[in-house]
């Protein structure tokens, strides 16, 4: 909720293979679905890892749906008269 409001469900999988750990998590918001995963040797830096990357990724959507032109402008995409 600091970053996004609109969640609809969130799926979060923590996965131990042999000497890694894997935390991964897919958040399912109205039109759109953002995944986000990490693996690391211990599973709490596994999860610290994937709760930075999914912090960082919720920003950028935020960003791009609050003011869609100015984020195309910023990121270079945007069509420059």
């Amino acid at each position: 909720e600091r970053h996004f409001d609109q969640v609809i469900d969130a799926n979060v999988q923590l996965t131990v293979e042999k000497l890694r750990q894997r935390a991964e998590i897919t958040l399912h918001m109205r039109g759109n679905n953002i995944h986000v995963e990490s693996v690391h040797d211990d599973m709490y830096a596994a999860i610290d890892l994937m709760a930075d990357k999914l912090d960082e990724q919720l920003r950028r959507h935020k960003e791009k749906h609050r003011d869609p032109q100015a984020a195309r402008h910023r990121h270079g995409t945007g069509i420059s008269p």
